[in-house]
Formats: structure tokens, sequence, C-alpha cells
């Protein structure tokens, strides 16, 4: 029987730095964030491309060009216009699949809306942040809850797919009012998210906060606990978590960036770790069983693993040998094992 192997989703990234943001929200200093100093020109646009294409497999694969960094519509339309216009010729040849720009809430309207439709931009991402005024507010987000209402709203009746990212450990937030934020993205219709733990990041009005005591960051294990309560939520919603953690830029990993905050290259690893060890903890006892196997679905093999090998090495304590495989009958978390 013909095993079918499924499409692996690919987003090729465009960063556009602050440029194209007049706002200076508290946490943010793009350059440090993304390592991209300055707009990149449209040679530099097709050539980042094609060179993150000829990385990725040609078969069984979906790849979207993704651009992202600073507020993608706040640009000039004729500058908007050049990007687009070097993405769609990708799509057109039929080397990429589809084209998604992420943007704040307050920069969309329907003549913005209208040139992406034009270039078949298909995924609109939207930085909410988070659903509570207060927070927003002391972020220095300069839109409202109500903003990311209007233009979720807008976003799905032209037809786009729209995605709405939200950060964890802003100034005023709490597990509860992130849970309600993660809520609304739901109920908004959103078909995907992003969760991004708040760093503080040299350069910044944080900074000077976290410098003076007046903010504490999340600690790492506290980022991935709400991460995992979160991406819990979202996962029995049916909405796709794209990412967890910062790009890993390389102010970031070699710290000279960073000031505080719970960052870790493999942020996600470490949340999907949690996720399965605390579906492997309940994995009972094989009588005499000396071999343990545990068949997973695709994509979640290594996550089944965990971080480091922990999960296996915390199996190991029960069972001489502990073995992981694919199973590609399986889906999402789902396994099943068995005992020798």
């Amino acid at each position: 029987m013909m095993r079918l192997v499924p499409l692996k989703h690919y987003i090729i990234p465009v960063f556009i730095p602050q440029e194209a943001c007049p706002h200076r929200c508290i946490f943010c200093n793009q350059v440090k964030i993304s390592g991209h100093t300055s707009l990149p020109s449209i040679e530099e646009v097709s050539t980042t491309i094609s060179r993150h294409l000829s990385t990725i497999p040609h078969q069984n694969r979906h790849v979207e060009i993704g651009f992202f960094g600073g507020s993608f519509t706040g640009m000039a339309i004729d500058r908007q216009e050049q990007f687009l216009k070097v993405a769609a010729a990708f799509v057109d040849t039929g080397q990429v699949d589809g084209i998604r720009i992420s943007t704040r809430p307050d920069y969309i309207d329907n003549r913005r809306l209208d040139l992406l439709r034009k270039y078949g931009v298909g995924t609109v991402e939207l930085g909410a942040q988070s659903m509570d005024d207060i927070i927003l507010k002391k972020s220095g987000r300069g839109h409202t809850a109500a903003d990311t209402v209007r233009a979720s709203e807008q976003v799905r009746q032209q037809g786009f797919e729209l995605g709405l990212q939200m950060m964890i450990g802003l100034p005023g937030d709490t597990l509860e009012a992130s849970l309600i934020t993660a809520r609304r993205i739901i109920a908004l219709g959103a078909s995907n998210t992003r969760i991004y733990p708040t760093l503080v990041i040299k350069d910044t009005p944080l900074e000077r906060l976290y410098l003076s005591g007046k903010y504490v960051p999340l600690r790492l294990e506290e980022a991935v606990t709400w991460s995992k309560m979160l991406y819990l939520v979202f996962e029995a919603a049916r909405v796709i978590v794209i990412r967890m953690g910062l790009h890993p830029s390389e102010g970031l990993i070699s710290g000279e960036d960073l000031i505080a905050g719970p960052f870790h290259p493999s942020f996600r690893e470490l949340v999907m770790t949690e996720l399965w060890r605390e579906e492997l903890e309940k994995i009972e006892s094989g009588n005499d069983a000396k071999t343990l196997t545990v068949f997973v679905s695709p994509g979640h093999l290594n996550f089944a693993i965990g971080y480091k090998a922990s999960n296996r090495l915390m199996l190991l304590k029960r069972y001489d040998r502990v073995n992981f495989v694919t199973d590609f009958s399986l889906e999402g978390r789902s396994y099943h094992v068995d005992y020798r």
C-alpha cells in the first residue's frame, strides 16, 4: 500500500526592518532582534529567496515567502509593490506556493488589502501582542484591542487567511491575561499564531525599566510553562502555532544584544518536550518488558525524544532500551507503544 507523506511547510523569511514602523514599542529594537540593519534592495530580496529555495527539498513541500520585521503595510505603496512584484514572480514560475506578510492592526485598510490581493498575498499576520488595553498601553503599542478586532474582521472579509501574533510577559501581563488573549485570537478566526516571550533587548525603553527594577521578565521555566498552556488552547481550537520564541539572531545567541529574559535558541523544542513528557509519563509499565518502542507521528520524533534526549532518558529509568519510531498513520501528538 502506498504511504502518503505529508507536505512539509517552509517559510522563506525576508526581514523588513523598522523603517516601516514609526511607533517605538518599549520592547522593540528591530535591528538587534532581526539582525538586519537596513531595508534590503530588490536584488537582495531575490537573492535571499533563491538561496533559501536551493536548500529546500523539491518533493512534498509547500513554500511561502514571508515579509517580516517592521510593518509591511506601513511602507509607501510603491515600496510595498516593489517587494511584492519580486515575490509574485517566484509564485508565477511555480517555485513558491504563496506570500504572507506581517503588519500592525492599525495599518490595515481596504486600499492596502487591495494591493496585497493584487499580488497574490494569501496570509496577513497582525501583531496583536495582547488583547488587554492596559498591557498594550504600558508596552507603547500605539493601538488598542479594538483595532485588532477591526483589522482582523477586514482581513477575513477580504478573503485572506488571518494570523495573529501574541507576546507573553509584557509589562502588566499575567498568565490569565495571556490565556484571554489566546481565546480572543481564536474567536477572531485566526488560522495561525506565533507566541513570542518578551525579551529585554539592548537600547530599548524596556531595558531602562528593567535596570531600574520596574520590570521583571519571565524566567525561562515560566515562559515554557505559559507557552505550553497556550499551545494546548490553540491546539484544541485547531489554530496552528507557527513559531514559539524569537528567531535566534547572532546578537541574541551571543548575548551581545540580550539584556535579560527567557531566550533560548531551541525554545519551541523546550515547550514541545514538556508537552510530550506529560504524555509519556502516562505510559504504564509493560510487566517485565525490557524494551519499549514508542511510535509517534511525523514531525514529532525529535520532540518526543526530547531536548537533549531528556524524555528518552526519563523512560530509560524504567526500561533497558527505549526506541522512538515514526508512524505515518499517526497525526499530531498521538502515539502508541510496543513492549518486548
